[in-house]
């Protein structure tokens, strides 16, 4: 850990028995630890602020030693804002195969009708295919394997703000698809699955356009509004180069340098905003438990 965030505000003594609330830096390119937090009982307001502006400023924030039923998770995730609800004809993680009845809490899990298996998955933003993707997840550690399952998030401001100024001005006003991966598979191509969509592959409907660059609704930061291995298309470009550009900023958005990577405990809750990350797990053995819940809220249109 580093230092201790600005955002730290405790208001009043607490008890030599009591862990006093907390929030400190990780020594990464995001990430801050909160401790202290009880979130079995409304949270002050004091801590509210803070955590809301940790997370503009760390990006991810991982809420230490909890042990929440679901209406308690639910009640810490509605301080953040509302549950995301996609549109039923867009289907999403937990949801129905084309869309609808997705869950208020998604059970990310190996074992008991979960979701998500115990396979690597390369990084990416939640929902980024949908018109309005969600700004941020909680996600709560109820079982852990003893190794794997490590979550890596990467940092899309400081990706954006770390390219050449060339580069920049290349991509700053380009259009981005990210076609729904869960529709390709229901689509899969002999091929396999594509990263770039080129003009043989008929394009998945429904799609959204949003920008390569997306601008922050906080904090007004720039953001490199990519994943690692989605299906893509730049609008209006040229197949080849649009496939190229892409590959050399997947190259870049992926170095160590952005990443913080988290080992689980339980009772482990991570809050991340998902408009300015991207999440990555690596696999477990199959024949160890991981149970994790997650809550989803809703965004903005990215602009």
């Amino acid at each position: 850990m580093s230092s201790v965030l600005a955002a730290e505000r405790p208001t009043v003594a607490e008890p030599s028995s009591v862990v006093p609330f907390r929030i400190a830096a990780i020594d990464a390119s995001l990430g801050a630890e909160v401790t202290g937090l009880d979130a079995t009982r409304p949270v002050p307001a004091a801590q509210v602020r803070a955590l809301k502006e940790a997370l503009l400023e760390r990006h991810v924030l991982v809420l230490k030693q909890q042990r929440l039923d679901d209406t308690q998770f639910e009640r810490l995730a509605s301080y953040f804002g509302a549950v995301f609800r996609p549109p039923s004809n867009v289907p999403v993680l937990g949801s129905d195969p084309y869309g609808g009845n997705t869950p208020d809490i998604v059970r990310v899990s190996n074992v008991d009708g979960g979701v998500l298996g115990h396979d690597e998955l390369a990084a990416h933003a939640d929902h980024h295919w949908t018109p309005v993707p969600s700004s941020g997840s909680l996600l709560y550690g109820i079982e852990v394997p003893s190794e794997g399952g490590d979550t890596t998030w990467y940092n899309l401001a400081a990706a954006w703000d770390e390219l050449d100024a060339g580069t920049q001005r290349e991509i700053e006003h380009l259009r981005l698809i990210t076609y729904n991966p869960f529709l390709r598979k229901l689509k899969p191509l002999t091929t396999g699955f594509p990263l770039y969509r080129t003009p043989d592959i008929a394009p998945l409907e429904p799609f959204e356009v949003h920008p390569l660059v997306r601008t922050h609704p906080d904090s007004g930061r720039r953001i490199l509004y990519l994943g690692a291995r989605t299906e893509v298309e730049i609008v209006g470009v040229d197949p080849q180069y649009g496939a190229a550009l892409i590959a050399r900023l997947r190259q870049h958005l992926l170095q160590p340098r952005f990443a913080y990577t988290h080992r689980w405990s339980v009772g482990d809750i991570v809050y991340w905003d998902n408009q300015a990350t991207l999440h990555a797990r690596s696999a477990f053995d199959n024949g160890e438990r991981r149970v994790l819940k997650r809550i989803s809220l809703s965004g903005s249109r990215p602009y």
